[in-house]
């Protein structure tokens, strides 16, 4: 018997005081079996630290041509490409290739597979820029989800501060450069 995804909601307000950008959000995330809490609270705050018009998820890790999250302008072309995790090199190129820009947030310590692509060939590789995502951070904020969430994002100074179903936990971003 085939397992099925888990579907959570967001109600968000998200203020990106370093962006200037601020919106009220209203999500539904498909959380696949084979996809840990951490990874989707990873690809929520991927999609929240790059809102902009047109940005949408995409099937996640069922997805095998896709990122997990897509920014596309009102022609449908591919504006953002955005990944979580860890992409191997030749997804990443595509990507990169594809869209106007990219970016990877890691839910894990990115240094081995930062290692692993050393050499590989990644179109535009240095200005891809990897946001590393703190495990500890996000492993609390998936301690404390439920099916049906409220949540404040708030982003100063590159410090995430989130308040998700009353429970307040701030982390800063890490940038490192992919090449």
């Amino acid at each position: 018997m085939a397992l099925t995804a888990t579907l959570y909601t967001f109600t968000l307000a998200l203020a990106d005081a370093d962006r200037g950008v601020y919106a009220d959000l209203e999500l539904r995330v498909a959380q696949h079996p084979s996809e840990t809490a951490e990874f989707m609270l990873a690809r929520v705050l991927a999609y929240c630290l790059e809102y902009e018009d047109g940005i949408a998820f995409t099937d996640g890790v069922a997805a095998t041509d896709e990122p997990a999250v897509l920014v596309r302008d009102l022609t449908g072309r591919v504006r953002a490409w955005i990944e979580v995790g860890a992409p191997d090199a030749e997804r990443l190129h595509r990507g990169a290739k594809r869209a106007d820009r990219a970016a990877v947030y890691a839910h894990r310590d990115p240094a081995p597979w930062l290692a692993q692509l050393a050499g590989q060939r990644i179109h535009r590789a240095g200005e891809i820029p990897v946001h590393a995502l703190d495990p500890g951070f996000l492993r609390e904020a998936a301690s404390a989800l439920q099916r049906r969430n409220q949540a404040t994002l708030s982003v100063t100074g590159r410090v995430l501060y989130l308040d998700l179903n009353g429970r307040s936990l701030s982390s800063e971003i890490r940038t490192l450069a992919l090449s």
